[in-house]
């Protein structure tokens, strides 16, 4: 009798299966490490640098200084050693320009959306969720442990309609503020109406409308009069309009204490960077000194939707939907090839059928950025059609 033992199952192998399903629908992603100076990119419209932030000298000296004084790291968790003075006057600014009444920072604007949501919900609860929110929204939905009802794009009657026919201890309605591959604005207004009709708490996630939205880039809720209401809290981004990195979560100072104490994003993950608290209070002391930055942002997004065709923007996301992927890819390959990065999103990102070219628009932008542009996707569609053809061949 043959001892040998027959050789195990490989317990990984349908990895290889999936990757060859994902590779025929044109889902394949790969990661493709930029250098500091791109010869081939001329015009940047796949970051999310709306004001032209990243790169100001005052942002770059603000995050040196930082790093010149506090070191590489906060070294722990911001309960242990991981909060300075920086933080702290970080937060304070945030909250004084969007019209809340405090902020705490996070570590990324994920791990806000995480902590804010998975706090003030749990089992017995219920989280009523618009389909298009961002992945950090869904993945704080299965976090919560609640009752999670999924609702229409931007559909206030569905919303009030899951309130008002499900039992629940607490309630809470979530949804971005500048939707990140349509760039739509949601209806806050109205969706506070009725939240505040069923007694539950809107929390906004504002990561894309800071800096951009309102007259002086404070955000949606601002602009909605909604910032500092007692049943409203939000979420932004440092890694946006402001250039930098991190997170936080604005609202009452109720919301923020109970964070402190109970937000495991928070309690358990090493605090934000120096150097990127630093550069993200540059950017907004310069957001601060030219409130244009958000007007001219707006104004660039609009140029760009008129030249591709694309709905107007509320912010500073431009989407063009090309439907396949192999569209999206092929368009977007075109684009860098005329000296323009741009993104593409396919699904999962977005649904099936939409894949498209998302443009982030840029306070910074120049006219002759914007020629290149419109040059750059005239060629971009004709690979797109191209690449349809190619399929339908084959």
């Amino acid at each position: 009798m043959d001892q040998r033992l027959s050789a195990p199952p490989a317990p990984l192998a349908w990895l290889d299966a999936d990757a060859q399903a994902r590779r025929e629908a044109g889902l394949r992603r790969a990661v493709r490490p930029r250098p500091a100076a791109d010869d081939l990119v001329r015009v940047d419209l796949a970051g999310n640098d709306y004001l032209g932030l990243s790169r100001h000298p005052a942002v770059i000296e603000a995050g040196v200084e930082a790093l010149r004084v506090w070191g590489a790291g906060s070294t722990g968790s911001r309960l242990v050693s991981g909060s300075t003075t920086l933080h702290a006057e970080l937060e304070e600014a945030l909250a004084a320009h969007t019209g809340f009444a405090t902020a705490l920072v996070f570590a990324s604007g994920y791990a806000a959306n995480l902590g804010a949501l998975t706090a003030l919900v749990s089992a017995g609860d219920l989280v009523v969720s618009d389909e298009r929110n961002h992945a950090s929204i869904v993945d704080a939905c299965r976090l919560s442990r609640a009752d999670v009802a999924i609702v229409p794009h931007l559909d206030v009657a569905a919303v009030d309609n899951a309130l008002a026919s499900r039992r629940y201890r607490r309630a809470l309605v979530v949804t971005d503020s500048v939707f990140s591959a349509d760039g739509d604005l949601a209806p806050l207004a109205l969706l506070h109406e009725v939240t505040r009709r069923h007694g539950a708490v809107l929390l906004v996630d504002e990561a894309h409308a800071l800096g951009i939205v309102g007259p002086h880039g404070q955000g949606a809720a601002a602009a909605a009069g909604l910032a500092g209401e007692p049943d409203v809290v939000a979420t932004v981004t440092l890694s946006k309009s402001l250039g930098s990195q991190g997170g936080a979560v604005l609202g009452p100072v109720e919301v923020r204490d109970h964070l402190i104490d109970t937000a495991r994003t928070f309690i358990f993950d090493t605090g934000l960077a120096p150097a990127a608290a630093g550069a993200a209070l540059g950017a907004l002391r310069l957001l601060l000194a030219d409130p244009s930055l958000a007007a001219r942002g707006r104004a660039r997004a609009a140029e760009l939707a008129r030249i591709a065709g694309a709905p107007q923007p509320a912010a500073a996301v431009v989407s063009v939907v090309l439907g396949a992927p192999e569209r999206a890819v092929a368009a977007a390959a075109a684009c860098r090839e005329h000296g323009v990065a741009v993104g593409c999103f396919r699904p999962p990102t977005v649904p099936t059928g939409t894949s498209r070219l998302r443009l982030s628009a840029r306070a910074d932008l120049t006219d002759s950025d914007v020629a290149l542009f419109t040059r750059a996707l005239a060629a971009a569609l004709r690979a797109a059609d191209d690449a349809v053809r190619r399929v339908r061949r084959a």
